[in-house]
Order: C-alpha cells, then structure tokens, then sequence
C-alpha cells in the first residue's frame, strides 16, 4: 500500500513546545507563506508545559550578561560555545519582552507576593543552582504551562499557522535520502503518520524546523512527559546530519519520591529560596550533607547535586534524600510554589512542617543536533531549536533555566537566517514528485508484545549502566545490547505497518545508542559525563565536542 497524500507548506515545525510554536510564531512575523505544526498528540502535549523553574535572563541593574555568562560557563565544564552562549543570553531580554508585550505571557512580580517596598511592581526574580544572582523570571512554580498557553493563543490567532494534532514525523525527506548522494544535502520536508487514520502523508516544505524537545523516556527514571522519546534527533541522525555531546545527560537532583506519584519534579527554585538537601541517617534525624561535595552546598550545580545524591543513596542504602524547606511559612510556600505544594499536601507532606523526599531522574539532554547558534545543521532548509539542538550554550551541564531562554531566542535567531536565505530556498525546492511514503509488503502486528518488552529493557539498562555515574565496562554491556534490540527493531519495522508506538520505539532506541557511543568516545569525567575508569577532567579535551555521525549509504 502506498499512500498519495502530499501536502505543501512554505515552513514546516514539528514539535509544539515553547521552541516550536516561538518557531511557528516567528517564522509568521518574519517570512511570508503558510506555516505547519506537526505534533503527535495535543498542541499543549510536551514538556515544556512540565517546567516549573523559569527563565533565566537579565533584567535587573545588579545583574550583567557577563555574570550571567560567567555562570553559564562555569556550570557547562570548559565545553560551551562561548560567542554562542553570549548571543543567546544577550538576546533574552528582547525576547522576554516580545512575550510579555505582544504574546500576553504573565510573570510573577514582588508586589502579587506581598514583597515590593519601592512602590512599583517589579519582576520576581528567583536564583537556582549554579546561578549567583537571581535572575530567573517565573510564573508561580508552572512556568512552562503559562509560557506555553500564551503561545497556543498567540498561534490559534494566526490564520497563516495550522496545526497537525496526533500526527507523528516518521522520517525527513532529503536530497541525500532519494538521491544516496551526499553532496549540498537538501531537506524537502518529512513524512508524517496520521495517527488517527494510520495513513503516512508527505509535508513538502521549504524549510523544516525540528522542535521536539529532549528524550528523556530514554530512561527509566524522568520527569520528563511521555513525549519525550528522542524524535528530533533520531529523524535528523538518519537524515545525515552531524549529532554532538550526547554523554552529557543531565539528571535532576530532586524528583518527588513517592509511591503514587511518578514523574514529578521538585524546582531548584526551592533550593534557591534556601532549601537544603539532608539524608536521614539516622531514623528521625534530618543531617545536612552538601557541604561534603561542594562550596555552595545545596545551591551547587545540578551535575555535582546528583552525583552527591547518587553517591549518599549507594553508600546508606537510603531510598531517597530529603528537600528541607521548614524554614519558610506555609504561607509564602502556598504562595510561591502553590503547585508543588498542592501536590505535596495531597500526599500527607506539609512541607512547611516536613521535608520532601526526593532522588534524582532524568531530565535534559544537553547534546543534540550540532547546529550554528541559529539552529542552521547545515543541510540546507533543515534547523534544529531547542533542546533538540547542540548549539554550545549548555557545554557539559545546563546551568538552570537556560534552556527555556534557549527556546525563545533560538527560533528567532533561525527565522532571521531563513528569511536571508529564503531566495536560495525557493531555486532549491524540487519541481519533481517527491515520492510518496511506501510500506512495501508489511502487515498488520498481532505481536505488540516486541515494542513494549523492548522499550522497557532499552530503559532499564539506560538506566543502570549509562546513568548518573558509568564505566567502560557498563557501557560495553549497554552497546551489546543496544545493538541486538535496533537488529529486531529494524527487521519488525520493515515487516509490519508502522504505528505511532514503532517509530517512538524507533526513535528511542537510536538515540539510546547515540549516548552510548557518545559516552564511551569521551575517556574523561566532565560535568554531566562521569566514568569512574576516568575520574579527572581532561584538560586536552576543553572545547572538544564528541561528534557522532551516520555513515552515508555508499
């Protein structure tokens, strides 16, 4: 069965988080023509409505981009692009303004907390780890669901953006991918399943941009949503383009660890309200223990936070650490973090009274698609925005709430070089039929038993040997079995028709392997990256990404 159905846009974005519709919306203010969403379930179904933190940006006279990049590099490791991360922290305030002036995004100010003397209402501003200003504008403790809702309206206003829900990009559509050639590689778009009718449908486009955030279901303990799979970077792996810095797997210190609740994160803006991490060595005794790891204690980066926790947890036997927030009242706690509070007194905790039990999960990929600071890969028409990309701005470690930053300037910072580039395009599109998506002699799977058995081992064993900390023997363990589940993956994705579960399975599994592989190039321990064969730092290695490319098909 072949299916037909090819339809046109000038720009293509898939993915509908902050980086995606920011892509949608300023692509419409920018270049002219119609503009497509592709996104596999609702228009607010990502993680970027997950986070819960804020924006980090300078808007305060205290405050400089140069202690802003300060902190930026210092959190990334001697691994950021430094002119890249000064380009998009330089960006933030515009962009902040652009969502508070004409996208109708709300931020959280010092007179709705009962905390402005000066008369006039200015921003909340709160400090996380690795950060020595406060800096972080905020919307309660539901940030990305607030940044998220005004971009959904700001796009459902706009006639030239359309929106595909439950639609799931399968593949891109590159010169090099019809042609098998490899030269001034084009991409003309993606093949996209319907996952309602189960048809795939061919989106032409002069430009694609690939919105789809991280791929943290890649393991087995997240608080990322359950979108989060990989997509972007395994379409564009496959499509030839460069990957980068995939090692660098960032781990949140502090998921709620309780036996009802699953994927729900503690804010390191708890921290920075002056939240401590303790164990309970002893039954009743809550002991502080960061200042074992670190000079600034609770208030250290996330890799080294982790890490500590991980360490405690593996040498007590304890099942979690503890958030100890009792020096505040309940109610500036109610106020400041109502979600996390909510949450939190629903299951007994008052955590004003009690501290949190928590542990770390994966959280965000700080590799990704190696772009320009524009999000340009270098296949013509094709750009990556987001968490899906590797620009050089989180180097070895995010430092915190960078990465919503990253999604407001990026798409900007990309609409500008498409808009330059747009009469290129236009002579590069091709005049030909692109062909349309075949799915030869497959059939029908009674035997769906093979996708979740595998997801299920792909995220077990990401998680107990390409974790927190690994070693070369655990990730030759990981890379033998990696490689025998993408043998059955490959041959059942040919065998049978393709499902909305297959190509996620698809996806994860190949970026499960571009971590494995990115993991045991780097022979050092680097920010997020720690192998205990190579426990120190190497300092040859400074400013060198590990690259990771798909051989071309000669």
């Amino acid at each position: 069965m072949t299916e037909k159905q090819e339809l046109y846009f000038d720009h293509l974005v898939i993915g509908s988080g902050l980086a995606g519709l920011s892509s949608a919306l300023t692509l419409a203010e920018t270049c002219p023509g119609q503009i497509a969403i592709v996104t596999k379930g609702n228009i607010d179904d990502c993680n970027s409505r997950l986070a819960q933190g804020g924006i980090a940006c300078v808007t305060d006279s205290q405050d400089s981009f140069a202690e802003h990049l300060s902190d930026t590099l210092y959190a990334g490791g001697n691994l950021c692009n430094r002119d890249n991360a000064l380009k998009i922290i330089q960006a933030g305030p515009e962009r902040i303004k652009w969502l508070t002036e004409k996208i109708g995004t709300h931020f959280t100010t010092k007179a709705e907390l009962g905390e402005t003397q000066s008369g006039k209402d200015e921003y909340d501003l709160a400090r996380e780890g690795g950060h020595h200003k406060r800096r972080i504008l905020h919307a309660g403790d539901i940030t990305g669901e607030e940044v998220e809702r005004s971009l959904i309206a700001a796009c459902e206003k706009n006639p030239r953006i359309h929106v595909f829900t439950h639609h799931i990009a399968v593949d891109l559509i590159t010169k090099a991918r019809m042609a098998k050639g490899q030269e001034n590689d084009i991409c003309y778009g993606a093949y996209v399943l319907d996952i309602r009718t189960g048809s795939v449908k061919t989106f032409r486009a002069l430009t694609t941009s690939i919105a789809t955030g991280g791929c943290g279901k890649v393991y087995l303990c997240t608080c990322n949503s359950d979108v989060a799979c990989g997509a972007g970077v395994a379409m564009a792996y496959r499509a030839f383009a460069p990957i980068a810095n995939m090692e660098f797997f960032q781990f949140h210190p502090t998921l709620l660890y309780h036996p009802k609740v699953k994927n729900f994160l503690i804010s390191e803006a708890l921290r920075g309200e002056g939240g401590t991490l303790k164990m309970q060595y002893t039954r009743g005794v809550y002991t502080e223990f960061m200042q074992n790891y670190h000079e600034m204690k609770s208030l250290a980066p996330r890799d080294v936070v982790a890490r500590a926790i991980d360490s405690e947890l593996k040498r007590t036997g304890q099942p979690c650490a503890y958030l100890d927030m009792t020096h505040k009242s309940e109610a500036f706690l109610r106020k400041r973090f109502p979600r996390i509070f909510a949450q939190c007194y629903e299951l007994g905790i008052n955590i004003a009274e009690t501290p949190i039990p928590v542990v770390p999960g994966a959280h965000f990929s700080c590799g990704g698609v190696k772009t320009e600071v524009n999000g340009f890969t270098g296949i013509q028409g094709l750009y990556a925005v987001g968490e899906t990309a590797c620009t050089g701005l989180h180097g070895a470690n995010r430092l915190a709430s960078n990465s919503l930053l990253e999604t407001i300037v990026m798409p900007k910072l990309a609409s500008e070089h498409i808009a330059a580039n747009l009469d290129n395009l236009r002579k590069a599109a091709p005049e030909f039929p692109i062909p349309a998506w075949s799915a030869g002699n497959a059939t029908n799977s009674d035997e769906l038993v093979v996708i979740s058995h595998n997801w299920d081992e792909i995220r077990r064993f990401m998680w107990d040997y390409v974790g927190i900390v690994r070693t070369d023997k655990r990730l030759e363990r990981a890379k033998r079995r990696i490689v025998n589940i993408q043998n059955e993956i490959h041959k059942y994705y040919w065998d049978f028709h393709i499902t909305s579960d297959l190509v996620e399975l698809r996806n994860i599994a190949t970026t499960a392997e571009l971590i494995i592989d990115s993991a045991m190039l780097r022979h050092e321990s680097r920010g997020l990256h720690y192998n205990a064969d190579y426990p120190e730092r190497n300092p040859e290695l400074d400013g060198v990404d590990t690259v990771v490319r798909k051989p071309y098909p000669y």
